[in-house]
């Protein structure tokens, strides 16, 4: 097996979560935003399998936030989106040697065992291992070993496009379904799917949306 590390692409904090505006101040937007970073970084921090994690961001808070949990900072590709900055980190591995396990900082659910079972579950390489969102339609989680064996583009509908593309580089996909990592928070009917989500787990994100309300 190829060592494997965690990439988390950060955007800026600024304007985060625009899609909740409805009912969450940008300040609120803001701390929620750092919040669940922090969850996901704790549950990276805590895995048994990692070799280690990258984030990629060029936000401050974010970047003293990764380094508090141990992480590596890059920026290569920090401003080009979501795919853009997964992409830059998937080079960086990959000159390294090392597979490209990519999760996104909004999925506060997540757990240590999840992060495991993910890593656990991808097949000698070349190899391509997938984590869908809660409707199937994100990619919230993706193993790839080595991190160029499949094109990566992410959006709020990239599930099923990158299955094609696994398949198309002749590498049969593996899916993980977990619900920890599946529950990412875009809008505001994730952000009361979380907080009813069962079973319960004391998340700080969680006791944030009780101070904001929720």
């Amino acid at each position: 097996m190829m060592d494997v590390w965690a990439a988390v692409p950060v955007k800026s904090f600024t304007g985060a979560k625009s899609r909740t505006a409805s009912i969450l101040s940008p300040e609120q937007r803001e701390i929620l935003a750092a919040t669940m970073l922090e969850d996901v970084l704790s549950a990276l921090a805590g895995a048994r399998r990692l070799g280690g994690i990258l984030v990629n961001t060029i936000d401050p808070t974010a970047s003293a936030l990764a380094e508090r949990y141990g992480a590596r900072i890059v920026t290569e590709g920090a401003l080009d989106g979501h795919t853009g900055a997964v992409n830059g980190m998937a080079r960086i591995l990959a000159a390294e040697g090392k597979a490209l396990l990519t999760l996104p900082g909004d999925i506060p659910r997540v757990t240590s065992a999840e992060v495991d079972a993910v890593v656990g579950s991808s097949l000698s390489a070349p190899s391509f291992t997938i984590v869908p969102a809660h409707d199937e339609l994100g990619s919230n989680a993706v193993l790839c070993a080595p991190p160029s064996s499949v094109k990566l583009r992410f959006g709020d509908d990239s599930y099923f496009p990158h299955l094609m593309a696994a398949r198309a580089a002749g590498i049969e996909p593996t899916v993980v379904r977990l619900p920890g990592i599946g529950l990412d928070i875009d809008h505001p009917n994730d952000l009361r799917a979380f907080v009813n989500a069962k079973p319960y787990r004391r998340t700080r994100t969680l006791a944030l949306l009780e101070r904001f309300g929720f």
